[in-house]
């Protein structure tokens, strides 16, 4: 049970990974361009804008479960550094606890306000709507709880092959 586990979540990081690392190359992209165009060749588009945005949303949300399940994430542990060995265990625990809250959070707010805009067209973009736009967000979270209780119920994921390469 537990390698199929590990199996399903290798292959969603490294979905996640990928996907994270194409909406940040082709906001790389797309910004430079809109840049060129506007000042060098005078013609300014209206779609790199929105487009770069959706980049934006896209590998902050999901990136964040990839750098949650990598151990890569931004942690102040100062503190935690200088616990005893128990105390520092259960520190971690409640760590793990309040990602739980908060990805729950995130998810089921970030869900309502895709519902919510579904219908909205987007101006640049008549053919994807506001709540399709968003949609990271609440898969982002999504991935971030299944990491999280992947991490609950194995502990930490950030020296396996798999994460070790994602963060080479």
């Amino acid at each position: 049970m537990a390698n199929k586990c590990h199996h399903l979540m290798d292959g969603l990081y490294m979905a996640a990974m990928v996907l994270a690392g194409l909406a940040l190359l082709v906001m790389t992209l797309v910004v430079p361009f809109a840049i060129f165009m506007r000042y060098v060749m005078n013609d300014g588009s209206s779609w790199p804008e929105p487009l770069a945005i959706m980049c934006m949303v896209t590998f902050t949300f999901v990136g964040a479960a990839v750098s949650y399940r990598a151990g890569s994430h931004i942690a102040v542990s100062m503190l935690t550094d200088r616990l005893p060995e128990n105390l520092r265990l259960l520190a971690s625990r409640i760590a793990d606890l309040l990602m739980l809250v908060i990805s729950l959070f995130i998810l089921w707010y970030s869900s309502q306000l895709c519902i919510q805009l579904w219908i909205q067209p987007i101006a640049e973009f008549p053919q994807v709507t506001a709540g399709q736009s968003y949609l990271p967000v609440p898969i982002g979270a999504a991935l971030t709880l299944l990491f999280v209780l992947e991490r609950l119920a194995f502990g930490s994921q950030e020296h396996r092959p798999v994460v070790i390469m994602g963060n080479t």
